[in-house]
């Protein structure tokens, strides 16, 4: 699929004070949505973690604002609110809700709420908000719905968009159908309510924003911060040189036998007219889409595109719509980064994301040696445990990214035990763990010596290793299991991430990184996180 972004002409600035007012408005209120969601939100994944984003758009649906949050849910979220505009008429207290990969979504455990901005008397939104959320279970297969399926249908409740309020009022009907359809209900209505909360905050903000400046003041901001954050991104890019930059990297296979998986991309920087693209990123050459659930949709992989550009510029360069104006994507359909139906998608999400950006820097290091990382972790360590809690009787479904070394930067040492890149989550403290489900840590500490040598070295990985208080199945969805984060500029690789179950008698035993067994009440699993890439020749 080729989608080219052009741009209106460019107005001037009129007032850059007003334009940096406006932005932090704007900003605030999507971090505000994102601390309503949060403060409300039932499940540990929600309130402990922050798996979860919100963000502001205008009357036509394009991007103005992002909470400080997930990098795969913001740059994804803009598709899911053009679906939800483009098939439904949503009416004032109207809120639909979508998870389909593909129809604007990611993968099903992502839910998106959307809900219109009116203002008095008018007769079109003129903002629309919107929250995602990831549930920690969504039916399917297997318990927290992120395991090794050969298609979407056996990945859980798969939501078209559809409206879960019409004028104020909760479709009872819709709410109970997907609440049937999952492990956790009460947990799922805890966080679906919490994001209507979210919702209806940052709707109340901005109508409260147009009351005190008006609404032609607005709109005109509006349009020059879109028109500003291209102008940056042009700015940036007519700096690069000019040239055609590629690169390819694996995922490990796709836990079906199936592997390993490629990933190339190619990069075109040239000079271009006003309104014309300065870079053609081209996915052409990466391998068709597999029977494992690694697929990513075409949502996912523009999102990391927009991550990738997005951290290349000033930090306080506005995140909206405008910034991939002057970028061209090409991303064939039927392949491994612009999957169709009926695909499994769950990794694709998490991991296949990952390794699409890593396949953006290391090309774009080729450009740029001196301002891109080596390889981080590349994989989120995907570990669902899901069975009955033997404690109050009711089903459980624990699920959890896993931290691992970033990758070392051109003037230092990379961060050991941290999310990188698409994913911005925090760890499920030990304390919440053990309080909201049948588990105990046994062990949380870093990885000494995965990181990878160099001038600079990389961080080093986690290791996480979860006692089982009652029978329960595991569910791992993880990568950089068979070759560990690259280095650059003469920098060692990282060591890959390796995955064992320790039995009763202490014995331990292999698992692959895409893997889902039965485990007995008393045995462990254990979770060695891959380490950054070095950077740069070790010193002698």
């Amino acid at each position: 699929m080729h989608r080219n972004s052009i741009s209106p002409t460019i107005s001037p600035m009129r007032d850059p004070v007003e334009l940096e007012i406006f932005k932090n408005i704007f900003h605030s209120i999507a971090e505000e949505m994102g601390a309503s969601l949060r403060r409300t939100a039932f499940s540990p994944n929600i309130k402990e973690r922050r798996d979860y984003s919100c963000a502001v758009f205008d009357g036509r649906g394009e991007v103005l604002a992002m909470g400080d949050h997930m990098p795969v849910h913001l740059g994804s979220m803009p598709m899911s609110v053009r679906a939800a505009i483009d098939k439904l008429e949503l009416n004032p207290g109207d809120v639909a809700i979508l998870n389909d990969p593909f129809c604007g979504g990611t993968h099903l455990p992502d839910i998106t709420l959307v809900a219109p901005v009116f203002l008095k008397k008018s007769k079109q939104p003129a903002f629309y908000v919107a929250s995602r959320a990831h549930h920690a279970d969504v039916g399917g297969t297997y318990a927290g719905s992120m395991g090794i399926c050969r298609e979407i249908y056996q990945e859980g409740v798969r939501i078209p968009p559809i409206k879960l309020m019409q004028a104020g009022k909760l479709q009872q009907d819709v709410f109970r159908l997907l609440l049937n359809n999952v492990r956790t209900p009460e947990e799922r209505e805890g966080d679906l309510n919490a994001q209507l909360a979210a919702c209806h905050t940052g709707a109340v903000r901005l109508q409260e924003v147009v009351e005190r400046y008006g609404l032609t003041r607005v709109q005109r901001v509006m349009e020059h911060l879109q028109d500003y954050s291209e102008k940056m991104m042009r700015a940036f890019l007519g700096k690069v040189p000019h040239g055609r930059y590629q690169a390819e990297d694996f995922l490990d296979d796709d836990g079906t036998g199936s592997g390993p998986v490629r990933i190339a991309v190619s990069l075109q920087f040239q000079k271009a007219p006003a309104g014309k693209p300065l870079v053609t990123v081209d996915f052409t050459g990466s391998s068709p889409q597999v029977r494992g659930s690694i697929n990513a949709v075409e949502a996912i992989t523009y999102s990391a595109c927009f991550y990738v550009f997005r951290c290349l510029l000033a930090e306080d360069v506005p995140a909206a719509a405008g910034l991939m104006r002057p970028v061209r994507l090409i991303a064939p359909t039927g392949t491994i980064v612009n999957s169709r139906p009926p695909a499994a998608v769950a990794g694709g999400n998490v991991e296949t994301s990952q390794r699409i950006v890593d396949v953006l820097l290391r090309a774009l290091a080729q450009a740029l040696p001196d301002r891109v990382p080596a390889g981080s972790s590349g994989t989120m360590n995907n570990l669902t445990i899901g069975g009955m809690d033997t404690r109050t009787g009711e089903p459980f479904a624990y699920y959890e990214t896993i931290a691992g070394g970033m990758g070392a930067r051109p003037d230092r040492a990379g961060v050991s035990g941290v999310h990188t890149h698409m994913t911005n989550s925090l760890n499920t403290p030990a304390e919440a763990l053990e309080y909201a489900y049948p588990l105990r840590v046994t062990e949380y500490s870093l990885r000494k010596g995965s990181g990878g040598p160099g001038k600079f070295t990389g961080g080093n990985g986690i290791v996480r290793e979860i006692e089982l208080l009652a029978d329960a199945d595991v569910t791992l969805l993880a990568d950089r299991r068979s070759r560990g984060p690259y280095g650059l500029q003469g920098g060692t690789d990282g060591a890959p991430g390796r995955t064992h179950i320790v039995r009763h008698n202490g014995t331990r035993e292999a698992l692959p990184g895409k893997a889902s067994v039965h485990l007995k009440k008393g045995e462990r699993i254990r979770i060695e996180s891959p380490g950054g890439g070095g950077w740069g020749y070790e010193r002698q």
